[in-house]
């Protein structure tokens, strides 16, 4: 039986109202802790059958990836490999998007592997950028396609885990 459980690193997080609501367990965690290969023990107490990353900036340890492959998938706001890689998250990627000139941009769901967004792609979408558009309306058009194609993913890897 797998229990859900919500990390994070932000003890202020939205996320956490939310999940108490729902009567999920919710631990707010540092990077001394999540590299600890002692807290695997902690993650296995819950059996999960999907690790599921939102907003979440660090490098997720090798032990975690090699004990859970292929069941850690991450949300990127641009259409990797363009704009991947530490220190392009959030603005960043935004401003880059619109500094070069693009046309497009989008979201890419992948799994985690050792490598900042590099992992196996499971899902593209894009959405067009204007040459009118700033780093903030580029920010809400990818947004809505986070919005829209996350939970359809992660529904999908669980049908297809529980059969």
């Amino acid at each position: 039986m797998h229990f859900p459980l919500i990390l994070t690193n932000n003890p202020d997080a939205g996320v956490i109202e939310i999940a108490e609501s729902f009567g999920i367990d919710v631990m707010v965690i540092n990077k001394e802790i999540l590299n600890d290969e002692i807290f695997i023990d902690t993650i296995d107490s819950y059996s999960p059958a999907l690790i599921v990353l939102a907003g979440f900036l660090w490098k997720i340890p090798s032990f975690m990836i090699a004990k859970y492959p292929h069941q850690i998938i991450n949300i990127h706001p641009s259409l990797l490999p363009k704009y991947g890689g530490k220190g392009m998250y959030g603005h960043h990627v935004h401003e880059a998007v619109v500094n070069n000139y693009e046309t497009e941009s989008g979201i890419t769901i992948h799994y985690v592997n050792e490598e900042y967004d590099e992992g196996a792609v499971i899902l593209q979408r894009n959405v067009a950028v204007s040459p009118t558009d700033n780093a903030e309306q580029v920010a809400a058009n990818v947004l809505k396609l986070e919005h829209e194609w996350y939970s359809k993913v992660i529904d999908t890897i669980l049908t297809q885990i529980a059969h």
